[in-house]
Formats: C-alpha cells, sequence, structure tokens
C-alpha cells in the first residue's frame, strides 16, 4: 500500500516525500482510514511503530477544510504524557503539516508560562499538552476548551502509571461531549479498558502486534557481570564495539548521575536526562545526542518517554527495570521503521526476579554472554525455562459404573 491510496491530500503527500516515506506502517494502514471516517479508535502500538503519524496525518487532513480557530481556543487537543514526547509530537506536526496553513503549538511545564499564553492568545488548530501545565494555562484562562472537536490521549498507559488520571478526568469534564476520541497505548490493560469505557463512543478497535512483544528487528543479549563492575564493563563495550550512539537506561537520577560522571572520568561524552534536569537541559542533552555531539545518553524510564530517534543503533539496560514491561518500551527504541538495533542488558545476581519477569513477559530467554575479565563473582542463576503459557489438561478421570443393587465399593 502506498498514502495516496489512504486519501490524503496533495500537501501532506508532499511533505511525507521531503520526509522519505513512501508506504505506511501497519499501524498507519488501519488507523488513518478509522480517523478520516470519524470514528473514535483504542488502538494499541509498541513504541517505533510509527503511531504518531497515525494520527497527526488524519487531523492534518480533517482541519485543513475546518475554519480556524478562534481565539483562546484549539481544534484538536493531543495530551501527552512527557516534555520530550510532547515536543516530538510537535515537531511532527510541523513536518507533515508544513505545507498547510494550520497553527499548532506544544505546551509543557519546566519553562516559562508566559511565552506559551502568547502563543495562544490567537488560537491554534492543534495543541499538544502535559496535563499539568494545560490546567495551569486553563485557570490562567490562556485556553479554552469550547470548540475542540479531536482528543487524542497519546501513551494512555503511561499517563496512568505516572499518576495523571486525575488530571486527565478535570480535564475530560471541561470538554465538549461531542468530539472524536483517539487512545492510544502500548498496552490494553485492565485500566486502560475502564478508561476508554467512560471515553471512547463505539471505538474501533486497533492492534497492531501482540501486546508486551519486542520487536524481530532488535537482537537481545545481557551480560551477567558484578554490581561495582557495571560501569567498567559499559566502558569496554563502548571500546571494544565501537559504540558511536546509544541510550542506556538507569533505574534512579541519582544513578544516571553517578554514570555519567565515571564515563566522563573515562573520556567518554555523555549526557544525562532525567526529572531533576531542567527543560533546557535536556533539550540541550537530546538535541546534542541527536547531532552527535554527546556519544552515550543516559536516561531514566520517565524522561526517555518519547526519545524519538531515527537509526538508534543500540539501547543498553544498564539497571534492568523493576516493572517488566519497561523493558519492552526502552528496547523499542531501536529497531525501528525496519532497521536492525541492537539491546544488552548488564545484569548482576540482586537483579535476577526482574530477569525472571521480563523472560516470563517476552516469552523466551535472552541469550546470556560472558565477558573474558567480567565475569561476576556472585554467579547469575539459571533463567527459568520458558513454558507455554498453555495450561496443561490433566487427563480425564474413568467414569465410574453405577452400583447395581446389593453392591457396594
Amino acid at each position: 500500500m502506498i498514502f495516496e491510496s489512504l486519501g490524503l491530500s496533495p500537501a501532506i503527500l508532499n511533505a511525507l516525500v521531503d520526509k522519505g516515506y513512501n508506504s505506511p506502517s501497519p499501524i498507519q494502514e488501519q488507523t488513518i482510514p478509522v480517523i478520516l471516517a470519524g470514528n473514535d479508535i483504542m488502538a494499541c502500538a509498541q513504541t517505533g511503530t510509527g503511531k504518531t503519524a497515525g494520527f497527526v496525518l488524519p487531523i492534518l487532513q480533517m482541519l485543513s477544510t475546518r475554519p480556524f480557530a478562534n481565539s483562546n481556543r484549539t481544534l484538536a487537543l493531543i495530551l501527552t504524557p512527557t516534555r520530550e514526547l510532547a515536543a516530538q509530537i510537535h515537531e511532527s506536526i510541523l513536518a507533515y503539516g508544513k505545507y498547510q496553513r494550520l497553527r499548532s503549538t506544544v505546551v509543557f511545564g519546566g519553562v516559562k508560562i508566559n511565552p506559551q499564553m502568547m502563543k495562544l492568545r490567537s488560537g491554534v488548530e492543534i495543541l499538544v499538552a502535559t496535563p499539568g501545565r494545560l490546567l495551569d494555562l486553563y485557570q490562567q484562562n490562556a485556553i479554552r476548551f469550547n470548540d475542540v472537536e479531536i482528543l487524542v490521549l497519546d501513551e494512555a498507559d503511561r499517563m496512568l502509571d505516572m499518576g495523571f488520571i486525575h488530571d486527565i478526568k478535570r480535564i475530560l469534564a471541561l470538554l465538549p461531549k461531542k468530539r472524536q476520541n483517539l487512545l492510544f497505548s502500548a498496552t490494553f490493560s485492565n485500566d486502560i479498558r475502564q478508561l476508554a469505557k467512560g471515553l471512547l463512543n463505539q471505538p474501533v478497535e486497533v492492534s497492531v502486534s501482540p501486546q508486551n512483544t519486542t520487536a524481530t528487528t532488535v537482537k537481545q543479549k545481557l551480560y551477567p557481570v558484578d554490581k561495582n563492575s557495571k560501569a567498567l564493563l559499559l566502558s569496554h563495550l563502548i571500546r571494544s564495539e565501537k559504540w558511536f550512539q546509544a541510550l542506556v537506561f538507569c533505574r534512579t537520577k541519582h544513578g544516571a548521575n553517578k554514570l555519567v560522571k565515571l564515563l566522563s572520568q573515562d573520556n567518554i561524552n555523555s549526557a544525562a536526562i532525567h526529572g531533576n534536569k531542567s527543560q533546557a537541559q535536556r533539550t540541550k542533552a537530546l538535541e546534542n545526542f541527536k547531532l552527535g555531539k554527546v556519544q552515550i545518553l543516559v536516561a531514566t524510564d520517565i524522561a526517555a518517554r518519547g526519545i524519538d530517534i531515527d537509526q538508534l543503533p543500540q539501547v543498553v539496560n544498564f539497571d534492568l527495570p523493576n516493572v517488566p514491561e519497561d523493558y519492552v518500551h526502552r528496547i523499542g527504541r531501536t529497531g525501528r521503521a525496519g532497521s536492525n538495533g541492537h539491546a544488552v542488558s548488564l545484569v548482576s545476581a540482586d537483579e535476577i526476579k526482574q530477569l525472571h519477569d521480563i523472560e516470563r513477559l517476552v516469552k523466551f530467554n535472552i541469550e546470556r554472554v560472558n565477558i573474558e575479565g567480567f565475569i561476576p563473582q556472585n554467579k547469575l542463576p539459571e533463567s527459568k525455562p520458558f513454558q507455554s503459557q498453555q495450561t496443561k489438561r490433566r487427563p480425564k478421570k474413568p467414569k465410574r459404573k453405577p452400583l447395581l443393587e446389593g453392591q457396594s465399593r
């Protein structure tokens, strides 16, 4: 299939050509016609499948024929959990909408609110926002929701994980009852289905891959190592494997800062991105990483949500995540758009429970590789053999013959 067959306008098709895109990904192929038809949608897609374009392209198409938004109003509202994801979505809107006259802006916390209020003054057709800053702007009369026709909840599962449910409910209560709702999530958990029940109107449900599976384009392996040798092993791998660009995940902000310090002492150019960094620091670190000025970007899970880097070759789990689903999200940063990627995990003996949980989720045992000079003194226990989720049926007991009169058992 090619994009022309989806009924997109010449302006959007020309922008796609500029980006080098010829054919839609599976999620785009399924969602774009549904959204253009005016239906609510509940879409499940793992990271890196092209889901942003799956809702941005039809929104640009639909709004191109509508009157412009009034002062302090918007027609399409896109809610996201993190600043990075919000900025990334807005970049996509600007790229795909470059030949249209639609106005858009992005608002999030961590930066001054006044410039955002000024951008909203004349109205925007598309507004990308994080929930907290959006409510701040509403309370200051900088935005009103009377004219919202389309609502997008992106990374809905992460918004619930991060405790945004109360903010989301407050925003939903302020929106017009009649609107089109688009919900995108990496998983269809019970909490997500409960949220969808009160939000969506007869939604079309779309799922492009089995839940909690990892992309086949990502080669995964783990290195057993003692906890106190992880930083040395990481430096060794960066040099011996000649990693020119890698995204490294740490469990804590403190751990991320400490690792950057250790890598810098080893003359490896690195930067940290996490919630304690200012928005300016986070933006600069990400930009330098994309430009190749920073070789290693060390991130926590929340800060990395929404990082979208074309052709990212390497993801490293310096610490395994406590939530196994986060492993899928992390390694989904590489191997995107059909390109090959690598994901490695540095695993110490005290992380065996997390490893078991991850392997149970992805339904296979991750390949183990021992590195000479880094074989752990505290041996990493063996993985549990992967077992099929199908429960074995117990053999039926033979039926007992009925007793004849006068017989006893």
